[in-house]
């Protein structure tokens, strides 16, 4: 499994911003997936993740109602929608996917090292 991030940029307080994640490998029931931002000098931490069911989703309380998860499974593809971005948004978002849930798996962490493949990253500002 290979992540590749996009989407990333400068964005306006209250402004939106898609990011995009291309996956190559296993199809992805196989694998559950989400999306982790790290700031300058803070720990690595989940903002949404979905699992390789797609049944369940979760969200951080920091961008519940904000950030919405999506996924293409033809495409492989999984999206974040971001809105009404805030300045204490900015951070690198990472891709990262929990090839150990298993085929079809409810089961959905929220750890960062539980997801042993992550993409480069994509910087996203959040500034006037």
């Amino acid at each position: 499994l290979q992540l590749v991030e996009s989407g990333g940029g400068l964005v306006q307080p209250g402004g939106s911003l898609r990011l995009s994640c291309a996956a190559s490998g296993d199809p992805m029931d196989y694998y559950a997936i989400g999306w982790f931002r790290q700031a300058p000098g803070k720990e690595r931490e989940a903002g949404s993740c979905m699992s390789s069911s797609a049944k369940i989703i979760k969200n951080s309380d920091s961008v519940k109602g904000r950030f919405t998860i999506s996924r293409d499974r033809g495409e492989k593809m999984l999206y974040l929608q971001m809105n009404n971005l805030k300045p204490e948004t900015t951070a690198i978002y990472y891709c990262q996917g929990d090839t150990s849930t298993g085929y079809m798996s409810d089961y959905l962490s929220m750890t960062s090292g539980e997801y042993a493949i992550w993409g480069r990253g994509s910087q996203v500002t959040v500034s006037s």
